[in-house]
């Protein structure tokens, strides 16, 4: 489905607008991004979205909104990404045109499993390694977890969660079909140059990708 998924943090890119990270990201080469800005007023989420929106259509990439199902429709992005406490893709599925994805955070293979029986398009699986960026997630699941939810579904699983330059291509080796990044991607003074570095690598260790 995607080899490199970045996520917007407005504080690991130091202050720089969700919408232009995002740019300089498709530029790199990132396959899609997800817009993450919890906290912020809905008004303001909606407009980085629409503007992503513009940029993904631009670069032929996707775009996806995390937990925020109406905003997702409002800005006619690609998909949703959902957590273990938000909307249930049972529900999320009612109302979100059939062409939409359907992305579900797990952290175990019991979880991978309901996800995928209750019709999530793709999985993502974290946090691998410890990550300061997202401070409420579970740390370091290793790379065990991902070759066992590897073997237990067949939907595209997305590692995240303390992936760099160093260990991405311990990931994908691990049976991730494409890995989520932060601060690796978006935290740099050259986000273009920082994305295309992450998907180098990725390709290097999948050449016939």
């Amino acid at each position: 489905m995607f080899d490199l998924y970045v996520v917007t943090d407005r504080k690991a890119s130091g202050g720089r607008a969700e919408s232009e990270v995002s740019r300089l990201a498709f530029a790199g080469g990132a396959d899609v991004v997800q817009l993450r800005m919890e906290g912020y007023p809905k008004k303001e989420v909606l407009e980085q979205a629409r503007l992503i929106k513009e940029y993904a259509d631009e670069y032929s990439k996707l775009f996806i909104v995390n937990d925020h199902v109406d905003i997702a429709i409002e800005s006619d992005a690609d998909g949703v990404h959902l957590g273990q406490s938000d909307m249930s893709v049972e529900d999320a599925r009612k109302i979100l045109d059939i062409e939409k994805l359907i992305g579900v955070t797990v952290h175990n293979v019991e979880e991978a499993m309901k996800a995928e029986e209750d019709g999530a398009d793709y999985i993502s699986v974290g946090s691998i390694f410890k990550t300061t960026v997202k401070h409420d997630a579970i740390q370091n699941l290793g790379l065990d977890v991902v070759f066992n939810i590897r073997q237990a579904v067949d939907i595209p699983l997305i590692a995240i969660g303390g992936i760099n330059r160093g260990n991405i291509q311990d990931v994908i080796r691990a049976g991730a079909d494409g890995v989520a990044v932060v601060s690796a991607a978006v935290s740099g003074d050259d986000i273009t140059r920082s994305v295309h570095e992450l998907h180098d690598l990725i390709l290097k260790v999948r050449p016939n990708i």
